[in-house]
């Protein structure tokens, strides 16, 4: 089992949301790494700290799983989305993304908070000039994470 931070805004699919949702598709990621992440690494049932990015406090919401394996994301294909690519296609599609399955709200573990615990200190998240969507979390950072939770 691998561990994820995925960032979301929570104006557009926010914790509440996706634990009210079931499994809903990851759309949008318009990064390779982070689209990577999804293609190569991530498997169904690894754990996903759900991160509320873009807004007033900026932090882990709650919990989630990967809920699918990888697949295209629909969004790039429509002329309509703000995700919508003009060079992919379906039969090579550019932007994929995985089902990911809210499964519990919790506290909100703020940015500003986790950068005073010691032992968050090598998260991903907590880098100079990290702004991927996606993140790989070890199993330290995500017990540690658990138990501020």
């Amino acid at each position: 089992m691998k561990y994820w931070l995925m960032k979301s805004e929570p104006d557009e699919v926010s914790i509440d949301d996706a634990v009210r949702l079931g499994p809903a598709p990851w759309f949008g990621v318009r990064n390779y790494q982070a689209r990577n992440f999804m293609r190569d690494q991530m498997s169904i049932g690894d754990g996903v700290l759900f991160y509320h990015s873009s807004c007033a406090e900026p932090g882990i919401a709650g919990l989630a799983e990967v809920a699918s394996s990888a697949y295209p994301d629909e969004t790039q294909f429509d002329p309509k989305s703000k995700y919508f690519d003009p060079k992919s296609t379906r039969e090579n599609p550019r932007w994929l993304l995985v089902d990911v399955k809210g499964t519990r709200k919790t506290r909100l573990l703020s940015l500003s908070e986790m950068r005073t615990k010691p032992e968050l200190a090598t998260m991903t998240v907590l880098q100079k000039g990290s702004r991927l969507s996606i993140t790989p979390v070890t199993e330290e950072e995500w017990q540690a994470v658990l138990k501020l939770l």
